[in-house]
């Protein structure tokens, strides 16, 4: 049988910084990752839910480290860093998590609702690399993972519950991925994005997943006919975090059960 870890899905002597690590699918990615033998670092605004993952994990055998961090702050994430850095010694992979989801049309928004949606969705990835990317240079080594979205390249159709500023900030996440792809290539950083498919968590919970007539128009047009469930995004992110992805840049990773091929 073929032993997985030696094609460098091994995480072992690796540090992962997730950011966004308090709830949902951040959450998620900080257990896989430690579950596959990384250090963990837990970076959010609120420091309880943190430290309550941080004791689950380490209550594991895993370790992890804990850090408030504001991506919406330029300061806050390079404080952040820096603690990761003397917590940790180095950076191996990034995980930019952290999202909002505005709703409302572009009739409707205002400058302070979009601007929330680029200051966090696309800026809080700039602020956070902006400290990583060089200690990656210097090591020539590094793995970076954006979470885009399914709704990067397609839109909802019900009124209710259209995303604009949404829509165009995840977009923007592809293109900034594929800009950084470019750039850090030479230096031994694979920057990629992956576009989670409706997924259950605190964003979709409070929204999506409370409406009947969402969810079955959701599994009338999703191939596989229902959202993706807790733990299936952490494969692909995995994958995109280890060696066994070292020649995928710049790549878009959809994980959404089929539905942007209808």
């Amino acid at each position: 049988m073929t032993d997985f870890f030696n094609l460098g899905f091994n995480l072992g002597d690796r540090v992962a910084v997730v950011v966004g690590a308090s709830s949902g699918l951040g959450a998620d990615a900080a257990r896989a990752y430690a579950a596959a033998g990384a250090d963990v670092a837990l970076l959010a605004r609120r420091v309880d839910r943190l430290e309550a993952l941080g004791e689950e994990i380490e209550s594991a055998g895993g370790r992890a480290v804990v850090v408030r961090c504001d991506v919406t702050d330029e300061g806050s994430c390079r404080t952040a860093v820096s603690a990761v850095l003397d917590a940790c010694e180095r950076i191996d992979i990034l995980l930019n998590n952290a999202g909002v989801a505005v709703r409302g049309g572009v009739e409707t928004l205002n400058d302070e609702e979009w601007d929330r949606s680029f200051d966090t969705n696309v800026k809080g990835i700039v602020h956070v690399s902006k400290y990583v990317v060089p200690h990656m240079k210097e090591r020539s080594y590094g793995k970076i993972v954006n979470i885009a979205s399914v709704n990067a390249v397609i839109a909802d159709k019900q009124d209710v519950f259209v995303r604009h500023a949404y829509n165009a900030s995840k977009a923007a996440v592809l293109g900034l991925t594929r800009g950084m792809a470019c750039s850090y290539a030479r230096y031994g950083i694979t920057v990629n994005a992956v576009g989670p498919g409706l997924f259950a968590s605190e964003m979709t919970e409070s929204t999506l997943f409370k409406s009947d007539e969402f969810l079955d128009a959701y599994g009338a047009l999703d191939p596989t006919g229902r959202p993706g469930r807790r733990g299936e995004l952490n494969g692909t992110i995995l994958y995109l975090s280890s060696d066994a992805s070292s020649y995928v840049q710049g790549q878009f990773v959809v994980v959404d059960g089929g539905m942007t091929i209808v």
